[in-house]
């Protein structure tokens, strides 16, 4: 370390040790880590809804529609509920809700012949088959930011809110993801079945008591 560098770095810790804490008393604290991840996990989740409304006037299955109108209502309620402890830092007025899916949680697996997938060319493309894999994404993405948010969280309650919508957004990704395989637009492959065998018995259970 060179000594100008040594030099800018005590000033710096100076001039940091010498600013005053912008926190006012009684106030939540928040720290940046949450909030620059906040603002991107509800960035993601208002993206979700925004296509949500681009995609209605284009699904033909009335099943898909009913999917996504109950995940788009349950998406609206999660989102005013994060801005509430958002702006509050307090418990919200609506609480964390419980998302339950209608499908069946049946998968079909193996392969079947299908055509080979490309980007649409145009809206007039936009198909369900498109629809279901687009809100499967964007509902991935949504668990994703949501686990990052939450783990970078100082607020509690914050932290709580992000947490708990994790499952729910999961949830609906896994009822999109049935949709989509029940449809065959999501196939499943699997592995020779002594493969599939070795892998689930290649562990074994700690014997013995566990001290705590």
């Amino acid at each position: 370390m060179n000594i100008q560098y040594k030099e800018e770095l005590f000033l710096l810790n100076q001039n940091n040790q010498q600013q005053p804490s912008t926190q006012t008393p009684g106030q939540p604290a928040f720290g940046g880590h949450e909030l620059f991840d906040a603002h991107e996990s509800i960035g993601a989740l208002i993206g979700t809804l925004d296509h949500f409304v681009l995609y209605a006037d284009h699904v033909q299955d009335p099943e898909l529609t009913g999917i996504m109108q109950r995940q788009q209502t349950f998406l609206t309620q999660m989102y005013n509920t994060i801005v509430d402890t958002l702006t509050s830092g307090h418990d919200p007025a609506v609480k964390t809700q419980v998302y339950k899916m209608e499908e069946n949680n049946q998968t079909t697996y193996g392969m079947s012949p299908s055509a080979p997938k490309k980007p649409i060319q145009s809206a007039n493309e936009l198909n369900d088959e498109c629809i279901s894999a687009g809100i499967l994404g964007h509902l991935k993405g949504i668990s994703t930011h949501f686990t990052t948010t939450a783990l970078e969280a100082t607020n509690p309650v914050l932290r709580r809110v992000f947490a708990d919508s994790i499952p729910n957004t999961i949830e609906m990704a896994f009822e999109m993801y049935l949709y989509q395989n029940k449809n065959q637009y999501y196939q499943v492959p699997t592995l020779q079945p002594q493969d599939t065998q070795a892998i689930r018995q290649s562990y074994a259970p700690i014997q013995g008591n566990i001290s705590h």
